[in-house]
């Protein structure tokens, strides 16, 4: 599913922001692109006349503005707070970075699994890919910005790399943002099996000349039922990461952080199944990522790790 944020075009950020109701995700993530908008035209009516675009004009607009009070009502519950002694950077992103701050479009691809796909939200708008697309949107107004979700529940790294060309390098992407490892460890596969299958992911994506982000798995129950297996998944994607100069987002740490740190219990960021983020996990998580890029475009504006395309050219 793709998401286009536009500040003239309020019809688009209505994909990304729609909340009539919705049916059980697992249905909802294969919907028509109509229905996933929430808008449906009434019987007996002729679309595409003036009363059915009034109607959907009306229906966007207050969309809009639900999920607006919607998004900002989720922190007021519960802050979104930095881990302890600051956020971790998730290393520089220089291309994605640049076309930000250049106000050019860009493509954001999200590939994982089923927190990818956005398992254990209420609504599509609260998935961590939407949530992050608002808040770019919101940084940077004038660019355009779509956020691609490939998020596929169940899968991990062999799955992933089946269909890394078509879904993830065929869109051309600015930045990708993997997360990986999670069902590796639930299901008992080789933690180094999946380093070195995502190491042969990391080569892909660089040399078609994309950002790219790992998200290493979510400290929750389920995943912390098996302490070996996720310290070893966690210790090779890092080193995966450091020897490939990619950044990694460090979820599991963060996520200890919300529990232990800030003393929140599981059931106020995990749904009841112990694994998957509930909305303001996801709202979160997406806050700290989306804080990531914005670094890292401020970087960019005062010349520091710039692209050479950038340098040559000068400062912004």
């Amino acid at each position: 599913m793709s998401f286009h944020l536009s500040l003239s075009r309020l019809a688009t950020l209505a994909v990304v922001a729609s909340v009539s109701a919705f049916p059980p995700l697992s249905s909802r993530l294969h919907a028509e692109p109509a229905a996933a908008m929430g808008v449906s035209t009434p019987p007996g009516s002729v679309a595409g006349s003036s009363a059915d675009k009034k109607t959907l004009t009306s229906k966007t607009i207050d969309k809009v503005k639900e999920v607006a009070k919607s998004a900002s009502d989720i922190f007021a519950r519960v802050p979104c707070l930095p881990p302890k002694g600051g956020n971790k950077a998730m290393g520089s992103l220089p291309h994605v970075a640049a076309k930000l701050a250049a106000g050019a479009p860009v493509v954001i691809v999200a590939f994982g699994s089923s927190s990818t796909e956005g398992y254990g939200s209420t609504a599509p708008e609260f998935t961590y890919p939407n949530r992050l697309a608002a808040q770019l949107h919101r940084a940077y107004p004038g660019a355009g910005i779509t956020v691609l979700n490939r998020g596929k529940g169940g899968e991990d790294a062999p799955e992933m790399m089946a269909r890394l060309q078509n879904e993830v390098i065929n869109s051309k992407p600015d930045l990708v943002i993997w997360q990986v490892g999670t069902n590796a460890v639930l299901r008992n596969l080789d933690p180094g099996d999946t380093a070195t299958i995502v190491e042969d992911g990391i080569g892909k994506i660089q040399a078609a000349g994309a950002d790219l982000v790992l998200v290493d798995p979510q400290y929750s129950p389920a995943v912390n039922a098996k302490p070996e297996s996720t310290s070893k998944m966690i210790k090779l994607l890092n080193k995966v990461a450091e020897l490939r100069h990619v950044g990694i987002f460090p979820r599991f740490e963060v996520m200890r952080e919300w529990h232990e740190g800030q003393a929140m219990a599981f059931d106020s960021f995990v749904i009841a199944d112990g694994l998957h983020m509930n909305d303001w996990g996801y709202a979160c998580f997406a806050q700290l990522l989306g804080d990531n890029i914005i670094k890292s475009v401020g970087q960019i504006k005062l010349g520091v790790n710039a692209p050479p395309s950038v340098l040559a050219n000068g400062p912004m």
